[in-house]
């Protein structure tokens, strides 16, 4: 059974960690998004954080 982490994400324009969700831990390659950022009020890049 495959084991999954928790991450945050982070808005690549502010900085904001607007949003938690989880990934595969075998997976290397860190997780990106576009996403809805509050702060920056519009559709933003969030990527893992470490």
């Amino acid at each position: 059974m495959a084991s999954r982490v928790r991450v945050a994400l982070v808005c690549s324009e502010c900085g904001a960690r607007n949003y938690k969700t989880t990934r595969k831990k075998e997976d290397k390659e860190r997780l990106a998004i576009q996403k809805y950022c509050k702060a920056c009020e519009r559709h933003t890049l969030h990527q893992e954080s470490k």
